[in-house]
C-alpha cells in the first residue's frame, strides 16, 4: 500500500457567527484543498462554558460547527497563515496523517 503524507486541520467555529461559510469558500475556491467537510454539532461548549445545544423540538442556529480539511503539509502551512488572521486562537488543531493512494 502506498501512502502520501498529508496534514489534517480541524477548525472549531460557531454557526451563529457565520464565519465558517467564508472559510469554506476560501478553502474550496481559492486554496483548492483536497477535501473539506463541515460538521454541524448537536451540542458543545467552549472556553466560556456556555452550552450550545439543539433538541428535537427546535432548530437552533446557535450550534458548534467543525470544519475539517486536509492537504499536503506545505500547502496547509500557507493556508494556516490565512486562517490564523480569521480564526480565534485556540480554535485550530492540526496533525499529520497518511493518505492511502493505492498499490
Amino acid at each position: 500500500m502506498k501512502t502520501r503524507d498529508v496534514q489534517v486541520v480541524r477548525i472549531y467555529a460557531h454557526e451563529a457567527k457565520g464565519g465558517y461559510r467564508e472559510i469554506f469558500r476560501y478553502l474550496h475556491d481559492e486554496a483548492r484543498v483536497q477535501g473539506v467537510t463541515i460538521f454541524r454539532g448537536i451540542s458543545g461548549f467552549g472556553r466560556s462554558g456556555e452550552v450550545h445545544s439543539a433538541t428535537l423540538l427546535d432548530m437552533s442556529l446557535d450550534l458548534p460547527v467543525v470544519i475539517e480539511f486536509f492537504d499536503t503539509p506545505d500547502k496547509v502551512a500557507d493556508i494556516l497563515e490565512y486562517l490564523n488572521q480569521r480564526v480565534e486562537p485556540g480554535h485550530i488543531l492540526t496533525w499529520p496523517a497518511a493518505m492511502n493512494i493505492g498499490e
